[in-house]
C-alpha cells in the first residue's frame, strides 16, 4: 500500500497524554490475535476508555485484510467516531500501523496518527522487544490478552 497522505507518528507518551485529554480520541491495534493474546495490549482501562482490536494483517499468511477499511469503519461508525476523531493506530513496532492509519486517512478519516515504535519498539541489543522504545518500554499501561 501507499501513503498517499503523511501521517504523523506520536511518541507513545504523547499518545497517552493525547487519548486521556479528549474524550473522542481513539486507540485502534493492528497487530494480529495471536499477538494481542499473547504480546499484551494498551490497557486504556484508568481513562475509561477501550481499545479497538482489527487485524491490519492475517497470521500466518501476512496478508493484508481486503476487509480492513470496512471492518474498522463498521466499529468507528457503531461507536459513534467522527470521522475527524482523532484516531492512534499502534502495531508492534509501528509499520503496519501506519499503512492502516494512511488507508483510513484515505477514506475521509481527517486525523489518523502513528503511534511511534508501536507496542514493543524495535530489537534490544540481545535481540528482544519492548525494551527500547514504544508502549512497553514507556511503562504505560498493558495487560496480557
Amino acid at each position: 500500500m501507499i501513503d498517499r497522505v503523511k501521517i504523523e507518528d506520536v511518541p507513545a507518551e504523547e499518545t497517552w497524554v493525547r487519548l486521556k485529554d479528549d474524550a473522542t480520541s481513539v486507540l485502534i491495534d493492528v497487530r494480529t490475535r495471536a499477538e494481542w493474546t499473547f504480546v499484551g495490549l494498551p490497557d486504556l482501562g484508568t481513562l475509561n476508555k477501550r481499545v479497538l482490536t482489527v487485524e491490519w494483517q492475517g497470521f500466518p499468511d501476512n496478508r493484508i485484510d481486503p476487509d480492513f477499511v470496512t471492518k474498522l469503519s463498521g466499529l468507528l461508525d457503531g461507536a459513534g467516531v467522527a470521522k475527524d476523531a482523532e484516531l492512534f493506530f499502534i502495531c508492534r513496532s509501528g509499520a503496519r500501523s501506519r499503512a492502516a492509519a494512511a488507508a483510513m486517512a484515505d477514506v475521509g478519516y481527517s486525523r489518523c496518527r502513528n503511534v511511534e515504535d508501536g507496542f514493543e519498539g524495535p530489537l534490544d541489543a540481545g535481540q528482544r522487544r519492548g525494551q527500547v522504545a514504544g508502549w512497553k518500554s514507556a511503562g504505560l499501561p498493558w495487560r496480557q490478552g
